[in-house]
């Protein structure tokens, strides 16, 4: 079994405003983009031009309607997903072969393919689906936070951020150290009730997700379902009311 590190003072991850996704997929085809040619590369696809294509994605964009019970008022909702990066990561713990790790230095977690076995405990300790295996290689593939790029004295220091925040026309996405409680990511967080995912699975997830706003439909008529009053699910649950919907629709 592997051991997760101590303690880890910088908490790289990431933080997705769900209030203006559009639902694109840029963040998923650059991750692809640059993945396939980079730390955890290849990532196998299968038949992607035919009528069921599979293959390995590091980051998936779910889409769900919300909708009011009371007033029946619905919202479009775009959640990306991806790699959580969790502090106390069962994918790692439950590893056989130390292939999965945590890193010290950063937090982040990783898949050593030299050593993976391809047994998929992993994946079935994953609350969140985050691993991939890509049956070609027969291994455990999962996002990297583009540990290639984020530390790449190549590039210029404004282009160190994974391919999925360079790439989101929105802007999204960002990146950044919550172990600093002055990062930008953590300042953000703090001002718009950031929640993490399905934290009663005790995971401890470092991304944080953004709740929409409430929308508002000419005048101050408020047309978004009440479950995204982000000031009032912050009053009453620290997780927010969407955090807890999110859960029950990704566990179906």
């Amino acid at each position: 079994m592997t051991m997760l590190p101590n303690a880890t003072t910088t908490k790289l991850g990431l933080v997705i405003d769900l209030d203006i996704c559009v639902g694109c997929h840029a963040c998923a085809v650059n991750c692809k983009e640059w993945n396939s040619g980079g730390h955890s590369a290849p990532l196998t696809d299968f038949d992607p031009y035919g009528a069921e294509p599979e293959g390995v994605w590091f980051n998936r964009i779910h889409t769900f309607e919300v909708v009011d019970d009371v007033s029946g008022a619905s919202q479009t909702v775009h959640f990306p997903k991806s790699c959580l990066h969790c502090e106390d990561a069962p994918c790692v713990t439950v590893c056989p072969t130390g292939a999965s790790y945590k890193r010290e230095e950063d937090g982040i977690v990783l898949v050593n393919a030299d050593t993976c076995i391809g047994c998929k405990l992993c994946s079935w300790a994953c609350p969140y689906g985050a691993r991939e295996f890509d049956e070609d290689q027969g291994v455990m593939k999962k996002c990297t936070l583009c540990v290639d790029r984020i530390y790449n004295p190549n590039l210029p220091q404004d282009a160190r951020v994974p391919a999925c925040v360079s790439s989101c026309p929105a802007g999204a996405r960002h990146f950044g150290d919550f172990g600093d409680p002055d990062s930008g990511v953590s300042r953000l967080v703090e001002a718009r009730g950031g929640f993490a995912l399905m934290p009663e699975q005790g995971c401890k997830p470092v991304n944080r997700y953004l709740p929409p706003r409430p929308r508002q439909n000419g005048g101050n008529e408020t047309v978004a379902p009440r479950m995204l009053d982000t000031q009032a699910a912050a009053a009453t649950d620290k997780a927010g009311i969407l955090a807890r919907w999110v859960d029950r629709a990704l566990s179906r």
